[in-house]
């Protein structure tokens, strides 16, 4: 099998600028823990703070990017996965480049002129994470880009496609090209919840392209959001998968799989109507450094079996595998080689 550019993903390349703070920083700027918010006026003092009063390490972060990269570690084979998005022309656009790069993904970045590259305050408090995401150029990611030959190609070329939630408040456009090619040409397309606000304040653009959805991922927080938004009486994580996966679908093609993880509760997958779950590997508290982006390296793992065509099952062990090994680590960062089997 082809394996060069079978997944693409599209969505926001964040720098992430993450430390270890208190209570009182995330009282401070009004956050809780285990949340994932956009930057307003009041939080944009909080980068230098980070900068200038905490250790703070940079990664090449934003979700889709993370998952594709952990996809791309977990497969080994050198090009397997795209991504596009847009950047700053600046120091820290050149440092995300460098960072993809490095990680083996073919990126295809949008460079915006004028908006500096977007950034992610991820602030960690007991190895929990707290989310702030200032998209600046990240914001400014355009469709026209998206239709240029050298890019449409990769779309094209590729036969799974995911693109995090986040991405509906920045081009809802692009993701319904991308979604409606896909369904037209017997594609898997996939989507993640991402965040309670996106299920709250962009309902309608999430509604749109749901009906193009062959795998939808979400965690237990964002999944209780979608039903109460919807009005189903229920908070049974089960019970919501099943009905999400239930919802009208564009194409006969694929059947909808929804994937909820909880944290160290079991993964909860419906599919076909019927629903499975699966034990997450429990890890002592004294080796957990921080949560931050194990939602995303869970997608990049199970993502990483899709493409070979492997078992539900067997998805959703390298999922747990790999949020395992980041979440032993700082950011969404990982070793040298998988040792998964």
């Amino acid at each position: 099998m082809a394996y060069e550019g079978i997944l693409l993903g599209m969505g926001n390349p964040l720098l992430d600028i993450s430390a270890v703070v208190d209570e009182e920083f995330l009282n401070k700027y009004d956050l809780k823990p285990n949340n994932a918010i956009l930057a307003e006026e009041k939080h944009l003092p909080m980068y230098d703070e980070l900068a200038t009063k905490y250790s703070v390490e940079y990664i090449a972060g934003g979700a889709t990017q993370n998952s594709i990269r952990v996809a791309q570690w977990m497969l080994q084979i050198p090009g397997a996965t795209s991504y596009i998005g847009c950047i700053g022309k600046d120091k820290f656009g050149e440092e995300m480049k460098k960072n993809s790069k490095a990680a083996g993904v073919n990126v295809h970045y949008y460079e915006d002129e004028n908006a500096p590259t977007g950034t992610c305050a991820v602030c960690v408090v007991d190895g929990e994470r707290s989310l702030v995401a200032n998209l600046s150029a990240a914001n400014c990611y355009k469709s026209d880009h998206l239709k240029r030959p050298e890019n449409w190609a990769l779309v094209e070329k590729a036969k799974y496609i995911y693109i995090a939630g986040f991405f509906l408040t920045v081009s809802p456009d692009s993701i319904q090209l991308v979604a409606e090619h896909a369904a037209a040409n017997y594609k898997v397309f996939m989507m993640n919840l991402s965040a309670p606000f996106i299920c709250e304040f962009f309902r309608d653009a999430q509604e749109k392209v749901l009906p193009y959805v062959d795998y939808l991922f979400g965690n237990e927080t964002e999944a209780r959001t979608f039903a109460k938004v919807r009005g189903w009486e229920t908070e049974n994580v089960e019970e919501i998968a099943l009905k999400i996966s239930a919802l009208p679908k564009a194409s006969g093609t694929h059947k909808r799989i929804t994937v909820i993880t909880q944290g160290s509760d079991p993964v909860v997958v419906a599919d076909g109507g019927k629903v499975k779950t699966f034990p997450v590997a429990l890890l002592p508290k004294e080796k957990l450094v921080d949560t931050n982006g194990a939602g995303d390296a869970f997608v990049g793992g199970f993502l990483s079996q899709l493409v070979q065509e492997k078992s539900i099952a067997d998805c959703v062990r390298a999922g747990n595998y790999a949020a395992n090994v980041i979440i032993q680590r700082s950011g969404c960062t990982y070793p040298e080689k998988p040792d998964f089997n």
